[in-house]
């Protein structure tokens, strides 16, 4: 009975993947690719799938801003296919950003034990790891204030209760805690599927 009304909740998702999917690079892209000497001739051959987000690119642009510009497209399909989901596949699509929550919460912890500036922390945060309340955590200006954000303000919260404690958060432990975080992240997501 299900696969009768799949395409009532999948089919234009699904749709929209297909066609993500026939702009993939091909194995000749890819060959291409290894040819190039400048990035203006990597730009080129990446014009036919990025073509859009390429065209703001400078002559001469640097690595950073070339894979910058195809992260951002990464970003803008996916979250425009995580707006559409629904049920079982928004749940997983919204698994699929936790891993990347996970390194900012941490990149995050590490720069405000070192009282670094956060507008710095905050662009280099992973994109899919963006939550809405992440500009929140930078206004903590010690430990216990950013742990109690986390707790309240992110999707993480639940795997910080009852395993982690705003003591653990310091530079020694600061590994731990991303694999905790890890551990708890891959436990609730292996209970899920």
């Amino acid at each position: 009975m299900e696969g009768l009304f799949f395409n009532v909740n999948g089919g234009y998702i699904e749709g929209i993947v297909r066609g993500y999917r026939n702009s993939l690079l091909t194995g000749q892209n890819y060959s291409n690719l290894t040819q190039c000497e400048t990035i203006d001739d990597v730009k080129l051959q990446l014009s036919p799938a990025y073509g859009d987000f390429l065209a703001s690119l400078p002559p001469n642009a640097s690595t950073s801003s070339l894979a910058n510009k195809t992260t951002d497209k990464l970003v803008a399909e996916f979250r425009y296919l995580q707006g559409q989901a629904v049920g079982s596949l928004a749940k997983f699509m919204e698994f699929l950003t936790y891993g990347y929550m996970i390194d900012n919460v941490a990149l995050l912890i590490t720069g405000t034990l070192h009282e670094r500036d956060t507008r710095e922390l905050l662009e280099r945060c992973h994109p899919l790891g963006w939550f809405e309340t992440m500009p929140v955590l930078c206004v903590a200006t010690n430990i216990e204030e950013l742990y109690n954000s986390v707790l309240i303000e992110t999707p993480l919260a639940p795997y910080f209760k009852g395993s982690l404690t705003h003591q653990d958060l310091d530079e020694l432990n600061i590994e731990i805690v991303r694999n905790t975080l890890y551990k708890n992240y891959l436990e609730d997501f292996y209970r899920f599927v």
